[in-house]
């Protein structure tokens, strides 16, 4: 007898993804891309546990970034090469490791180099979501990679609360103990469970890399999405990084547990991925576009409706997390729909270059917020993060209609 793992997926890209398969991957995309986002709020407590000094204390974060950038660039490609079920198992290993020696960490130096790994180990979610887009055919790729997606955003949206909840309760140190946990269940889980998944591709690792800057050189789709993107997650990181400065200062004074209330309501914004891609999988990628960059847009408009402080102004910013949140996850379920229709043979290549560009345009949005909101409090940094889906709408308006991505 055959278990579901012992069963292999060369070219499965005409046979259906069932339901529970699906759900599978999107609560694992959403429990690992979590990782990257635990720190956030922690950064102060971690900081002073460690005796890290306040300039230093951004590395808390910045590393956990520079490890998932690493990984993007280095690691995902290899989903072209390598045997995607054996590729996500060793990531969550290191993964697993890595928030172990985080949890465990007393010094700064232990800790930083955990902080590293964690993003290079997390990056095994960026191998599942082109896995999900060739498991399933054509007709419901965007569906299937929606439904995904929508996992995986919930994670980045959750991770913030759930970490300063279990902080409130407990300490840091049992956020990366309890993370560390569920990817080893989460591994063994993935063991028995994914289909095994042969890459046709046959070329040397060196050469795999060499090919990624000629497929950003002939694939104006991929640009167009990834600087689409860019833009939009460019403005999600703004608003994300300078709206618990805005909710904890003298205008609204919420406490961290406030802070991580309003940070669930940008949890509903993650309906918008599986919507997306029903959208585009009937052939409305390009109006879904035009709206997921208004809502953007609008989400920052919307914070300065009502009078500073007062309660309106404050259920309109939730209102405008959700409206924004909505936008983002829409355009990136409907980017990588895009991409991923390009081939299976270099699907994860062009994911890896996606992701890697619209995560450097996320590392802008949060430099730009802090030193907007230093500069000029909410007002300068909201507008600065109105301009950017604004730019990236006045890119897509130069978009051929016969060619939309």
């Amino acid at each position: 007898m055959t278990t579901p793992a012992s069963l292999t997926v060369a070219g499965t890209e005409h046979k259906a993804v069932s339901p529970w398969l699906t759900l599978l991957l999107a609560a694992a995309c959403g429990l690992t891309a979590a990782n990257v986002y635990y720190a956030q709020p922690l950064a102060g407590p971690i900081s002073a546990a460690l005796g890290l000094s306040a300039e230093a204390t951004g590395l808390i974060v910045t590393l956990t970034q520079i490890g998932y950038g690493l990984g993007l660039l280095l690691i995902v490609p290899l989903g072209d090469l390598v045997e995607n079920r054996r590729l996500t198992l060793i990531l969550l290993g290191i993964a697993a490791l890595a928030l172990t020696g985080a949890g465990l960490s007393s010094h700064p130096l232990p800790f930083l180099l955990s902080a590293l790994c964690i993003g290079v180990g997390t990056v095994a979610v960026q191998v599942l979501v082109p896995y999900a887009a060739h498991l399933a055919p054509e007709a419901v790729r965007g569906r299937v990679v929606g439904n995904v997606m929508s996992g995986l955003m919930l994670g980045i949206m959750l991770a913030r609360p759930v970490s300063s909840f279990i902080t409130q309760l407990s300490s840091w140190h049992m956020v990366f103990f309890i993370s560390a946990a569920a990817m080893l269940l989460l591994a063994v889980v993935l063991a028995w469970t994914l289909p095994l998944r042969k890459p046709a591709g046959q070329l040397r690792y060196g050469a795999l890399l060499a090919s990624m800057v000629q497929l950003a050189r002939t694939t104006p789709v991929l640009r167009r999405r990834a600087l689409y993107h860019a833009g939009l997650f460019a403005a999600f990181s703004l608003f994300w990084t300078t709206t618990p400065l805005l909710l904890a200062g003298p205008e609204f004074r919420l406490s961290q547990g406030g802070i991580a209330l309003f940070a669930l309501a940008g949890v509903a914004g993650a309906i918008a991925a599986p919507i997306a891609g029903r959208m585009a999988d009937r052939g409305w990628s390009r109006p879904a576009t035009g709206l997921a960059m208004l809502a953007v847009a609008v989400g920052f408009l919307m914070t300065h409706v009502a009078a500073p402080g007062s309660a309106w102004a404050l259920g309109l910013l939730v209102a405008a997390a959700i409206v924004l949140d909505f936008g983002v996850a829409a355009n990136m379920t409907l980017g990588q729909r895009a991409i991923f229709g390009l081939g299976a043979e270099f699907r994860a290549r062009l994911n890896g270059l996606y992701m890697t560009t619209f995560f450097i345009g996320g590392a802008i949005g949060s430099a730009l917020g802090g030193w907007a909101y230093a500069q000029g409090g909410w007002g300068l940094a909201s507008w600065i993060g109105f301009a950017l889906p604004v730019l990236a709408l006045g890119y897509f308006a130069t978009e051929r209609r016969g060619h939309q991505p």
